[in-house]
C-alpha cells in the first residue's frame, strides 16, 4: 500500500538514497538526505523520512533522538508499512521482541506481501520459539517466493520443529524434485540437505525408512563419518547386530581412541560383561597395539587375577613414562572395593621395590633388565597421595606428598596436589599457599595461574586473586572488567560466592547479575545464526543450537550463580538491614578496619533495601522458588 503523503520524484529520489546508506552503513550521510527532504516545507512531517531518520540516529546511539523521531513519523502516516516496519527494528534493538512482533504484524496490515517485513518476522517469531506463527510466516515466504531454497527449507523446518515429521519430509521430497539438475558428488550442501531429512526420519521413528534412505544416497553425502554412525545407531535399533557389528569395527579401525565405538561394539555383539567382553579388547589391543582405550576400558569387565595382571601392565606403563592424570584415569575403577584394594597393593609394592632395586618388581631385578627411570618412584608417591586423597585419609596423603616433594622439589603438579589435599581437607588457607607456590615456579602457565586465583578466591583473597588474573589479561583494563567482558564464568561465580561469605551483598550480586547477563547475551547470539544456518545449510547443527539455547539456563555456571543470588535476597528480606546514624556508620567503619577486614559494605539508604527486596522477589517469581529436600544449604530452597 502506498503512502499516503507520497513525495514527489526529486524527493522520492533521496529518500531510496536514505535507505541505500543505511544497508551499506553510511549514516552520516543518511541523515544528510533526510535533512534535505525534511528541509521542505512541504515536507518537514513526512512521517517515512521521520521514521528513517530515526533508524538512521538509533545506528549511531542516539536512541532517545530516534525513538522520538520515529514515533512522531509513525503519528504523521500511521497506515505506512515502513513506519511500522521501523518502529518494530528498533523494538528489536532494544530486544524487545514481543513488541518487535506485534509492530510488523501492524506492518503487514498495510503491506501483507513484503518479504523483508515477512523474514523480520519470522526471525522474531523463531527466536521466541513461537513455532505456530513461523510455519504460518514461513508459508506466506515460499507462497512468495517458491523458487528460492530457503522458502523450501525454512517452510519444512518449521514443521520438523512442531513435531510434523510427515509435513516435513514431504516438503522436503517435492523440493527435491523440482531440482533439474542432479548435484555433483561433491556438493555440500546437497549432502546436508540429505542428512538433514535423514534426522528427519529418524525422529519420525521410521528407522528402517532411515537405513533404507541413507543407503540409498550414501554416494551423494559426503560426510562419510555420519554416514558410518548413523547406521551403526539405527542397526541397534532395529536390532540387527550382524550389520551393527560390522559398522562399529569399521568405526573402531578409523579411530581406536573412541571409546563410544567400542561400548557400542559390545552392545553389538550382545555382551555384557565377563571374560568374553575382556577377550575382545584383547584382540583389538593386538589389532592396535598403540591404543590406550582398549588396555584402560579391559579393566572395567576384568576380574580376580586377570584384572590385576591387566591393572599392573597398564600402571607400570603410566608410571615409568609419568603420567601425571594416572590416578584420574583408574579412578573410576574404585567403585569396586577388591580392585581398588589390588591397586593399592600393586603400587606399594612399586615403591617399595623402586627403593630397593630400582624395578618394579624383584622377578625384573633378577632378569637383569635396565632399571626404571628415577621418576618412576616419583610418580608412585604421586599416585599413592591421590589414592588416599580419594579416600579420605589425609595424612597418609600429605606424608606421600611430601617425601615426592623432596624426592623432586621442583615440579609443579606436586604443589598442585598438596593444595588438592588440603582443599578435600576442609582447609583452604593452607591450599591456597601450595597454589601459590605452585604458581611462583611457572608464572607464564595460565592453567596454574587460573587455579590459584580460583583456590585464593574460596580463601575470600579476592583482591589477591583479581591480581593474579592480571597477569593474563588485557593491559589499561582491570582485571575484574576484563573477565567479564570475557564471559569469564568461573571467575565470577567464584567471586559472587567470597563476597557472599564475606557477607557483601551488594557485590555478590552484581556479580551474580553479570553472569545472568552472559547467558542472556548468549541466548540473544543465536540471532545471528537463524538466516546464517538457513543459507550454508548447516541444518543439523542448526536444530542442535536451537535445542541447547532451550535448555541454556540448566548450565551448572547459572545454577550456582542463581542460587547464590536467590540465597542473599532471602538473607536480605529475612533480615532487613537497618538505618544507622552517621557516628555509628563511622565506629563500624574503624571497627573492620581494626580488624584487618575488607568486608566493610552498608546500603546507604532503606529505599535500597527495599529496592533489592523488590528485586528478590522478582527473582523469586523468575526462577520459581520451590521447597527442596536439601537441609544443608542456609537458605533450604531449591530453584530450576
Amino acid at each position: 500500500m502506498p503512502s499516503s503523503n507520497p513525495l514527489p520524484p526529486k524527493e522520492n529520489a533521496l529518500f531510496k538514497r536514505i535507505l541505500k546508506c543505511y544497508e551499506h552503513k553510511q549514516y552520516k550521510n543518511g541523515l544528510k538526505f533526510a535533512k534535505q527532504i525534511l528541509s521542505n516545507p512541504k515536507y518537514t512531517e513526512h512521517g517515512e523520512t521521520l521514521a528513517m531518520k530515526g533508524l538512521t540516529l538509533n545506528c549511531l546511539g542516539r536512541k532517545e533522538e530516534a525513538y522520538e523521531y520515529v514515533k512522531r513519523g509513525l503519528r504523521n502516516d500511521v497506515k505506512s508499512h515502513v513506519c511500522w516496519h521501523v518502529y518494530g527494528l528498533l523494538q528489536r534493538s532494544d530486544k524487545k521482541y514481543d513488541e518487535g512482533i506485534k509492530c510488523y504484524r501492524n506492518a503487514l496490515k498495510w503491506e501483507k506481501d513484503n518479504i523483508q517485513i515477512l523474514r523480520d518476522l519470522s526471525l522474531l517469531q523463531i527466536h521466541l520459539r513461537d513455532l505456530e506463527g513461523y510455519r504460518d510466516t514461513r508459508y506466506q515466504l515460499f507462497r512468495l517466493r517458491p523458487t528460492q531454497r530457503a522458502s523450501w527449507i525454512g517452510f519444512a523446518m518449521a514443521y520438523h520443529l512442531l513435531g510434523d515429521y510427515e509435513g516435513a519430509l514431504k516438503i522436503l521430497d517435492d523440493f527435491r524434485k523440482t531440482q533439474s539438475e542432479i548435484p555433483s558428488s561433491f556438493d555440500y550442501e546437497h549432502s546436508e540437505l540429505l542428512l538433514y531429512q535423514n534426522m528427519v526420519i529418524q525422529e519420525s521413528g521410521k528407522l528402517s525408512d532411515a537405513v533404507a534412505h541413507l543407503e540409498h544416497y550414501q554416494e551423494q553425502i559426503l560426510d562419510k563419518l555420519s554416514i558410518l554412525e548413523t547406521l551403526g545407531t539405527l542397526y541397534l535399533g532395529l536390532q540387527q547386530w550382524g550389520r551393527a557389528e560390522s559398522v562399529y569395527s569399521e568405526l573402531v579401525k578409523r579411530n581406536p581412541e573412541n571409546t563410544l565405538y567400542f561400548y557400542k561394539f559390545l552392545e553389538a555383539k550382545q555382551l555384557t560383561g565377563g571374560d568374553a567382553v575382556v577377550d575382545v579388547f584383547d584382540n583389538f589391543q593386538k589389532q592396535f597395539p598403540r591404543a590406550h582405550a582398549p588396555k584402560r576400558l579391559a579393566l572395567n569387565y576384568a576380574t580376580g587375577d586377570r584384572f590385576r595382571k591387566l591393572v599392573d601392565a597398564y600402571l607400570r606403563h603410566g608410571l615409568h613414562k609419568g603420567v601425571p592424570p594416572l590416578f584420574v584415569d583408574v579412578r573410576s575403577l574404585y567403585k569396586v572395593p577388591e580392585k581398588a584394594n589390588i591397586i593399592l597393593d600393586l603400587v606399594l609394592s612399586y615403591v617399595e621395590q623402586l627403593k630397593k632395586t630400582g624395578h618394579f618388581s624383584q622377578s625384573d631385578a633378577e632378569k637383569g633388565g635396565p632399571k626404571e627411570p628415577a621418576s618412576a618412584l616419583l610418580w608412585s608417591y604421586y599416585f599413592l597421595a591421590q589414592h588416599y586423597d580419594f579416600l579420605s585419609d589425609t595424612q597418609r596423603a600429605i606424608d606421600f606428598i611430601e617425601a615426592a616433594i623432596d624426592h623432586t622439589p621442583t615440579l609443579i603438579e606436586l604443589f598442585v596436589g598438596k593444595g588438592k589435599i588440603y582443599k578435600h581437607a576442609g582447609d583452604v588457607v593452607e591450599a591456597f599457599k601450595w597454589l601459590d607456590e605452585a604458581q611462583g615456579l611457572d608464572t607464564a602457565d595460565r592453567y596454574i595461574n587460573s587455579k590459584c586465583a580460583k583456590y585464593m578466591l574460596r580463601a575470600n583473597l579476592i583482591d589477591e586473586a583479581e591480581e593474579t588474573c592480571e597477569k593474563f589479561t588485557r593491559e589499561g583494563v582491570t582485571a575484574m572488567e576484563n573477565l567479564n567482558e570475557m564471559q569469564c564464568m568461573w571467575f565470577q561465580t567464584e567471586c559472587a560466592l567470597a563476597y557472599q561469605r564475606l557477607q557483601r551483598w551488594g557485590d555478590s550480586l552484581k556479580k551474580c547479575h553479570e553472569i545472568d547477563r552472559h547467558f542472556s547475551e548468549i541466548i540473544d547470539d543465536q540471532f545471528d545464526f537463524h538466516t546464517y544456518c538457513m543459507r550454508k545449510m548447516t541444518l543439523r547443527s542448526y536444530i542442535g543450537l536451537l535445542r541447547l539455547e532451550d535448555v541454556l539456563r540448566s548450565h551448572p555456571f547459572y545454577f550456582k550463580a542463581a542460587r547464590c543470588a536467590i540465597e542473599v535476597y532471602l538473607h536480605l528480606f529475612e533480615n532487613p538491614l537497618k538505618d544507622v546514624t552517621p557516628e555509628e556508620e563511622l565506629n563500624t567503619a574503624q571497627q573492620m578496619l581494626c580488624s584487618g577486614s575488607s568486608t566493610f559494605v552498608l546500603f546507604k539508604s532503606r529505599e535500597e533495601e527495599k529496592l533489592n527486596v523488590y528485586v528478590k522477589l522478582l527473582y523469586c517469581e523468575k526462577w520459581k522458588i520451590m521447597e527442596s529436600t536439601s537441609t544443608s544449604s542456609p537458605c533450604k530452597k531449591h530453584y530450576y
